[in-house]
């Protein structure tokens, strides 16, 4: 799984970004104009009040589990998230969390990969 969570993470930060830079560099950073683009209509309203919720929770996923499994470094999928979205940080803590349980079973006498 680990593989599929670091194809998905390039995926997750490749196709946003390829639909961002583009519209930043004939627009700037103008954050005016992106409001008013994004809140367009209902449904453009909709997919981003869509996407603000799930980023939500996976933001509080992320550091109940994260703190849960004793997972280091969760700023960096919360972070992804809020850069990026969720797109690049769910499969961003997926594979984080993939690459801490491998660890912690490696680290443990005793335990099978099975």
């Amino acid at each position: 799984m680990k593989y599929i969570y670091g194809i998905l993470c390039i995926l997750g930060i490749v196709l946003p970004l390829s639909m961002l830079i583009p519209w930043l560099s004939i627009n700037g950073l103008n954050v005016v104009k992106l409001y008013v683009q994004v809140s367009q209509d209902h449904l453009s309203a909709f997919a981003w009040l869509d996407v603000i919720v799930s980023a939500l929770a996976l933001i509080a996923f992320i550091i109940y589990e994260g703190r849960r499994q004793g997972i280091s470094t969760l700023w960096l999928p919360v972070g992804g998230t809020l850069a990026i979205g969720v797109s690049f940080g769910l499969p961003m803590f997926l594979l984080m969390r993939e690459l801490h349980a491998e660890t912690s079973s490696a680290t443990k006498p005793g335990q099978s990969d099975s």
